[in-house]
């Protein structure tokens, strides 16, 4: 069977996304991944489409940092197609140990997150790996964590950007690769 093409694969992740209405608040458009987990192919053409990204654009990358908790999904396959570490960052309260946080505001309140103080390594090469890009807290809080253990942020990936939200903005000067823009 021959190999899928990139546009293949974006058709694919495309197709299993779907929108929920009002949730997990009233005004809000939630893009659930779930159905790309639940199709072997789909979340293949995640991985081999991230894949192909950082070994183009990235090479260097020492870690992977996942985010709490959709990053988890896709994170630590990636590394492991790379031959690389990953590590986490969680809601405040979640990991053992000495840890280090930041407080960020979401499209729809306000949080924390935090990673193990021994996680990361000073001068580390970093990618941030989540599900959506919105409004850019999460993903800006995590940037922020790696500041704070001076790791160099090489990047960050998305399954999906809402790109009228404007989150690549407040991301700045890291690069955003998004798979899926709505």
């Amino acid at each position: 069977m021959a190999e899928s093409t990139k546009a293949e694969k974006l058709e694919l992740i495309n197709k299993r996304i779907r929108a929920f209405p009002d949730f997990p608040v009233k005004g809000i458009l939630f893009r659930d991944i779930c159905p790309i987990l639940k199709d072997p192919k789909a979340l293949t053409a995640v991985i081999d489409l991230f894949e192909e990204h950082v070994r183009q654009t990235c090479p260097q990358i020492e870690l992977i940092v996942g985010l709490d908790a959709r990053g988890f999904l896709f994170g630590p396959l990636l590394a492991q197609r790379l031959g690389i570490g990953f590590v986490l960052v969680r809601k405040k309260g979640k990991l053992p140990g000495p840890t280090v946080s930041v407080s960020y505001a979401l499209e729809y309140g306000k949080a924390e997150a935090e990673i193990q103080e021994d996680a990361v390594s000073p001068g580390q090469k970093v990618l941030i790996v989540d599900d959506l890009l919105a409004t850019g807290g999460t993903l800006g809080a995590a940037c922020d964590l790696m500041k704070k253990q001076q790791a160099e942020v090489v990047g960050c990936l998305v399954v999906i950007e809402m790109t009228e939200l404007k989150g690549v903005e407040r991301l700045k000067p890291y690069p955003v690769f998004s798979l899926v823009h709505f």
